[in-house]
């Protein structure tokens, strides 16, 4: 996959504090990259680095190939920006938002209007765009945010904790347009501290604390990295002591055992393991009544790898 951007070795201090020290990493066309992290760790200070506003000390930041410089234009066409204060005008209409922002962009006529009109339906604001923007609620505002940044179709998309203070139906609807617009071969660069939407967008997690990426992979790769497992628990009849030690025997299963409802099996990838389970407790005369998989999640990596919890 083609890479759009490379940060390699950023960092940057204010005064006496280390905000950022020596952060690395690439996000590939169509994948969302999520920077995980509680306020203060560094992420947005990150992030102005890679989007041009904020030179770093030092290290380095390419976009489709392009040196990322405050003092250059270069490259800047090709990285969109949605920032976590709200960047729009309270006495235009989500229309004339996007066309403003739009000229900006160097965009003129019909193919301004028809970019509009795609943009406000993938943020859901169609029905809207004739509204003033103060007229809004916060989660509208936020979507109308998201949509400036993606008028002139860029190759990184930055979003910096983009569903702050929304309600729960408006950071749905953010959410899933960022999982569309990686599907279309966005790059996107995605900064928060709620591990729900980092699990659910991110293709690839960096963990980020005190300026520092404490460890980065997938949601899969991470857990490893504590050795936690996934839990199948499967309510069941039959003779569960039997069923638990033929379960055991199985390839894949860390540990089994029997309880009072049912089984209770460790293994390492739950979800390839449990055709072959299922197989196995019908061969055994098993009755299954229900099953339930468990998975560890990455509030439990970062609290193995900082010595908090993510809201601390």
């Amino acid at each position: 996959m083609t890479t759009v951007l490379a940060a390699e070795g950023l960092n940057k201090k204010f005064d006496d504090l280390v905000a950022v020290d020596g952060v690395s990493f690439e996000i590939a066309e169509g994948e969302t990259f999520g920077l995980l992290g509680p306020n203060g760790a560094g992420k947005t200070t990150s992030i102005s680095m890679v989007a041009g506003l904020l030179e770093p000390d030092s290290g380095t930041v390419h976009v489709a190939g392009t040196p990322i410089r405050t003092n250059s234009t270069d490259g800047r066409a090709e990285i969109g920006l949605v920032p976590q204060e709200l960047a729009i005008y309270p006495d235009l209409t989500g229309a004339e938002n996007l066309r403003f922002f739009g000229r900006l962009y160097g965009m003129r006529g019909e193919e301004l209007e028809k970019r509009v009109a795609e943009v406000l339906e993938v943020i859901g604001l169609t029905d809207r765009k004739d509204d003033l923007t103060r007229e809004y609620s916060g989660g509208m505002q936020r979507r109308l945010n998201n949509g400036i940044g993606l008028l002139h179709r860029p190759r990184l998309l930055i979003l910096d904790e983009p569903t702050v203070g929304v309600d729960p139906q408006s950071r749905n609807a953010i959410l899933e347009s960022v999982e569309e617009l990686s599907g279309q071969g966005i790059a996107i660069l995605f900064t928060t501290h709620y591990m729900e939407e980092a699990e659910r967008l991110c293709d690839r997690v960096a963990i980020i604390d005190q300026g520092v990426i404490q460890a980065e992979g997938t949601r899969r790769e991470l857990v490893s990295l504590v050795g936690k497992k996934d839990r199948i628990s499967v309510t069941a009849g039959g003779d569960l002591t039997g069923i638990a030690r033929a379960a055991a025997g199985l390839s894949g299963v860390t540990e089994a055992s029997a309880s009072d409802h049912g089984i209770e099996v460790l293994t390492s990838d739950a979800a390839t393991l449990l055709p072959s389970l299922m197989s196995c407790f019908s061969s055994v005369g098993a009755s299954i009544t229900g099953v339930q998989i468990f998975e560890p999640n990455l509030e439990a990596v970062f609290l193995h790898l900082t010595g908090k919890a993510l809201r601390d």
